[in-house]
């Protein structure tokens, strides 16, 4: 499942990474959720919105800009073909009033 190769790689690159908010957020952590996905010759592809929270907007920034910067080196991981930034922005999580960024990546995997 990509969504736990995915969650693996953040956790072990020190990101705190969920696939669901946690019950009592705190701090700045990260959402994964896929959004999409698809095969065709043998090879899957999947849409994946990775959702940076932080105690403020720009922290929310900061962690967003790292976190893409370790999805555009996913590649490397055995499991993953190919992973490409679509778009990344400001999403505030009005339901909680957090301060969010959304990152949408596009993936290819076995």
């Amino acid at each position: 499942m990509i969504e736990e190769i995915i969650l693996n790689y953040l956790l072990e690159s020190g990101f705190p990474c969920y696939l669901s908010v946690p019950e009592e957020p705190s701090g700045n952590f990260v959402v994964l959720d896929k959004t999409g996905s698809g095969h065709d010759e043998g090879l899957f592809h999947a849409t994946l919105a990775v959702q940076s929270y932080g105690k403020s907007k720009f922290s929310a920034a900061q962690l967003s800009h790292q976190v893409v910067q370790a999805m555009l080196d996913a590649d490397t991981l055995p499991e993953v073909v190919s992973c490409e930034l679509v778009t990344d922005y400001d999403f505030p999580d009005t339901t909680r009033k957090l301060p969010r960024y959304q990152a949408v990546f596009e993936l290819v995997h076995y």
